[in-house]
């Protein structure tokens, strides 16, 4: 244990993310609930413009974040996160303290929990949730559990996407308060990763009543049941009232039987408008309260017209990837490596992202141990570019780029002016780019993460936690449809990588697994890193910005 704990704290003390908190992951931690809510004033209703429309509100079937923002007012995790840091906090669990060998996991839960539906949260409840994950049935099911997949590796039966032996072992109830996790190794996603919103605890009583399980697929399309779509029961701070999908609204309530501090606000509603100008014109009307990821241009107005804008710290990463399995020319690693040299990713930060945006010469940011300054480089080079597809023996490659529409993203704040930079500079390398638009929701993330109909794509990440397997490992550590890549040298040096219980020699692993990702294999291009802001009227107070876009309204009051 001492060894274990002692590795730890040496690697907290050299991390850290800019402008926030330095991470602190203490293998037990103890602490109340602390009140950020200040003395607002209570009752009213706040709306706030929506870049996209949710997948559904079952946490486990999400991975983007427009389906997790509202989800996160209305579910808890074991863990989470200090407000505006990457700090972890106390959420369902009061205290986590692992094993000796990182393999089990005691978690000591809070009193006096309930549900939304009054049914009582308890450890029970902690290993209904996890078991159900694990047994998990059907294909379409499991293909939506991107995080678990990630994360656990594997299910009791792998039917989907995840072929891997299952991390998760068993969950026990030692008491009503008191779950005992236990898994089959050791991995360095935790403690961090019990705070993932996708890793939210449900009423097993709702997710029985309304059958949480049963997902279909129908060709491309994808349908979830009640409990995803109408019924979604935590214990957050709000409730669930309406999903209006006429008018694009989602409203939500307090909950007055919240288990910490209630929530300020009467109602929270969420309304749709993926246009970020037609956001900008709500905003100066009055009719919405703040949205996210403003443009860049418009920062300086909106604050001359009295609106507080307000970035977060850069903690994300913007990539081309490049799917292998369709075109034959991309198994190449010098065509891989063409397309890297023909984009000129210096003068896309100048031009399309936000002041403070970075070229990114790998799959993380700088923040996050792991980080290599040792990688190789592709400084735009048309000249090298050319030479490459000629060694390859490549002329004429024309390749199908799928970009997303209705929505922004915090890496990616208008995809398809990015995307129109790309393919010109695509073009005059002799790569003809054929861009293929497709709604981010029911389109484009199905086309690509799960039927990979693309050649090249754009998408990108904002960190849960401060862990390089988080990035790499969520991209890179098992075969995906997203990338077309299968080598199982990188998915084994990976995996290696996250079991290093030593957070220096983890670190060491994972700047390896870098350097050899951006020389060796290549599987997608790094493009950037931005700082998002998020802005709101004048009239909105308590809202706390997050470096992981993991924004809780329970503490805002309209005034």
């Amino acid at each position: 244990m001492l060894q274990f704990r002692t590795a730890r704290r040496r690697w907290l003390a050299a991390i850290g993310l800019t402008g926030v908190a330095a991470l602190a992951l203490s293998a037990c931690a103890q602490s109340e609930r602390t009140d950020d809510s200040g003395s607002g004033k209570v009752g009213g209703t706040m709306v706030f413009g929506a870049a996209g429309e949710p997948k559904n509100f079952d946490p486990i079937f999400n991975d983007d974040g427009e389906s997790f923002r509202p989800i996160r007012q209305m579910f808890d995790t074991l863990i989470t996160y200090k407000r505006g840091t990457a700090d972890l906090a106390p959420g369902l669990a009061e205290k986590w303290t692992p094993s000796e060998d990182g393999k089990s996991w005691t978690f000591d839960l809070r009193k006096n929990v309930k549900f939304h539906d009054g049914t009582p949260f308890n450890a029970e409840a902690v290993c209904f949730n996890f078991d159900r994950w694990f047994n998990m049935k059907g294909a379409a099911a499991q293909s939506q559990m991107i995080y678990y997949g990630d994360v656990f590796e594997g299910f009791a039966k792998n039917e989907g996407d995840a072929a891997g032996d299952p991390v998760y072992k068993s969950c026990e109830a030692k008491d009503e308060h008191t779950a005992v996790l236990n898994l089959n190794k050791y991995k360095g996603a935790f403690p961090a990763a019990f705070g993932l919103t996708a890793l939210s605890l449900s009423s097993p009583e709702a997710l029985k009543k309304y059958d949480a399980d049963n997902v279909a697929q129908s060709g491309d399309s994808f349908t979830y049941p009640a409990y995803a779509t109408e019924h979604p029961t935590g214990t957050g701070a709000f409730k669930l009232e309406k999903f209006d999908k006429a008018n694009k609204t989602i409203t939500l309530v307090r909950n007055d039987d919240y288990w910490g501090e209630k929530a300020k606000l009467d109602k929270l509603i969420f309304k749709i408008i993926p246009d970020e100008n037609a956001r900008k014109q709500e905003l100066k009307a009055g009719t919405i309260d703040g949205y996210d990821f403003p443009s860049p241009a418009d920062y300086n107005s909106l604050k001359s017209d009295g609106f507080n804008v307000t970035p977060r710290p850069a903690f994300n990463i913007l990539y081309l990837g490049i799917n292998g399995a369709n075109n034959p020319a991309l198994k190449d690693l010098r065509v891989r490596q063409a397309i890297a040299y023909a984009v000129n990713r210096d003068q896309l930060v100048k031009t399309k992202l936000p002041l403070g945006a970075e070229v990114a010469t790998q799959f993380m940011p700088k923040t996050v141990a792991g980080y290599a300054d040792d990688v190789q480089q592709y400084p735009h080079d048309v000249a090298k570019a050319k030479e490459l597809l000629t060694q390859a023996g490549v002329s004429n490659l024309t390749l199908n780029f799928y970009v997303p529409t209705e929505v922004s993203r915090p890496y990616m704040p208008n995809p398809s002016e990015i995307a129109a930079v790309i393919a010109d500079d695509l073009k005059a390398a002799g790569i003809n780019a054929q861009i293929v638009s497709r709604p981010w929701n029911g389109g484009y993330k199905d086309d690509v993460q799960k039927l990979g109909k693309h050649d090249l794509h754009l998408l990108g990440w904002t960190g849960d936690y401060n862990d390089a397997g988080n990035f790499v490992g969520t991209f890179f550590g098992r075969e995906k449809k997203e990338f077309g890549f299968a080598d199982p040298a990188m998915f084994d040096a990976i995996a290696a990588a996250d079991a290093v219980v030593d957070q220096d020699k983890h670190a060491d692993a994972y700047k390896q697994v870098s350097r050899d990702i951006m020389s060796k294999y290549l599987p997608a291009i790094p493009v950037s890193h931005s700082p998002p802001a998020i802005v709101v009227s004048s009239k909105i107070t308590g809202l706390v910005p997050s470096p992981l876009t993991d924004e809780r309204f329970d503490t805002v009051s309209k005034g």
